[in-house]
C-alpha cells in the first residue's frame, strides 16, 4: 500500500547538511514505485501533484505523500552515479554531457599534425 517508498528530510530533519530537502531514503520492493522504476533511492522530491517541498517540517511533507491520492505526479531531481567520486546532484539547468577538454584536446592534437604536415609537404604542392 502507499507509494512504496520512505522519505527522510525537511526543515527539522535535514538529510543533506544546509539543504532542507526531501529524499527518498528506500524503495520498497514490489512497491508502486519499485514496479514504476523510475524513482530511485537518493533522488530529491521537489514537488507532489504540484505542491512545493521546500521549506516543510518532515511530518508536513510526509502528509503531503499520503493525502497525494492514485494519481501522483512527483516532480523529481534524480541524484547522479559518479563511478569513485561523490555521490551528488544534478541540478535543473547543469550542463551534461563530455567535459570541454575531451573535445578540445583531440582537435588541438589534429590541427598540430596538419600544420606539420602543411609545413613539411607544403614545397612539394
Amino acid at each position: 500500500s502507499g507509494l512504496g517508498f520512505n522519505i527522510v528530510g525537511g526543515t527539522d530533519q535535514q538529510y543533506v547538511s544546509n539543504d532542507s530537502g526531501i529524499y527518498v531514503s528506500r524503495i520498497k520492493e514490489n512497491g508502486a514505485a519499485a514496479l514504476d522504476g523510475r524513482l530511485q533511492e537518493g533522488d530529491k522530491i521537489l514537488s507532489v501533484n504540484g505542491q512545493d517541498l521546500r521549506n516543510l517540517l518532515h511530518h508536513d511533507a510526509v502528509n503531503l505523500f499520503r493525502n497525494a491520492g492514485y494519481a501522483v505526479s512527483l516532480r523529481v531531481q534524480h541524484r547522479l552515479q559518479v563511478q569513485n567520486g561523490p555521490t551528488g546532484h544534478r541540478g535543473e539547468g547543469d550542463p551534461s554531457g563530455i567535459p570541454i577538454f575531451m573535445v578540445l584536446v583531440p582537435v588541438f592534437a589534429l590541427t598540430m599534425v596538419a600544420a606539420w604536415a602543411f609545413m613539411r609537404y607544403r614545397q612539394k604542392l
